[in-house]
């Protein structure tokens, strides 16, 4: 897996770059907006990670850039910039991914390893969006939206959203789901799924779409208080 980072903080490069490295990723960096589009269009990684305050060329313009020329390479933005208003912006210019600076160097890694997933994983539906009711996952941004309106998600409620959505009305089945919202982290209780299970219904209520546990096989979403 090869990872672009555009980021000008050298102390944060550097603790990307080794921790990427230890998990056996290929890890090239770059602290100029305009140089790392350059590079980017040359040699295409697999998942690109991009600062929006960047000299040379600002991580929005760089990400118009890029998509207007074509390239299809999911991007995580990871920024100091954290407001709502700021991801909204930002997934709306097309990147698949968002992480509010400071973000914990586990999250991040499970985050990229799913975006990549995402891009190859073989069998899955191309289609650019999925619905249920009013709930709509845009694939290209990675955004769920409720009547046009993006819902705020925790990073795991997401990932199970994605994961149900993709596949609406159909049953998921719980090893499926869990190998979603804990990528890299088989030691995690079974338990802990349950946890997100509950946090997302919540969040549902009222969007006219339930998560409906089915015992010993899994789980679906469907439309209907």
């Amino acid at each position: 897996m090869k990872v672009l980072i555009v980021e000008d903080d050298l102390h944060m490069q550097r603790s990307l770059q080794r921790a990427l490295h230890r998990r056996g990723m290929d890890v090239e960096l770059c602290g100029d907006g305009h140089v790392g589009l350059e590079r980017w269009k040359a040699s295409p990684p697999d998942v690109v990670v991009l600062d929006l305050t960047l000299p040379g060329m600002d991580g929005l313009v760089v990400l118009h850039h890029a998509k207007s020329s074509g390239l299809t390479t999911p991007v995580m933005i990871v920024t100091a910039r954290g407001t709502v208003g700021d991801r909204i912006l930002g997934l709306n210019s097309g990147a698949d991914d968002y992480l509010a600076k400071p973000f914990d160097l586990d999250e991040f890694e499970a985050r990229l390893r799913a975006l990549h997933r995402r891009r190859t994983a073989p069998g899955l539906d191309s289609d650019a969006s999925h619905a249920i009711g009013d709930l709509r996952l845009d694939r290209q941004s990675g955004a769920v939206y409720w009547r046009n309106q993006i819902l705020e998600l925790a990073p795991r409620e997401s990932a199970l959203l994605q994961t149900l959505l993709i596949r609406a009305g159909k049953t998921v089945p719980r090893s499926r789901v869990f190998a979603q919202v804990f990528p890299t982290s088989p030691e995690v209780h079974n338990d802990a799924l349950e946890v997100v299970v509950y946090r997302l219904r919540k969040k549902l209520v009222g969007t006219g779409v339930r998560l409906v546990t089915l015992r010993g096989l899994g789980y679906l979403l469907k439309a209907g208080e």
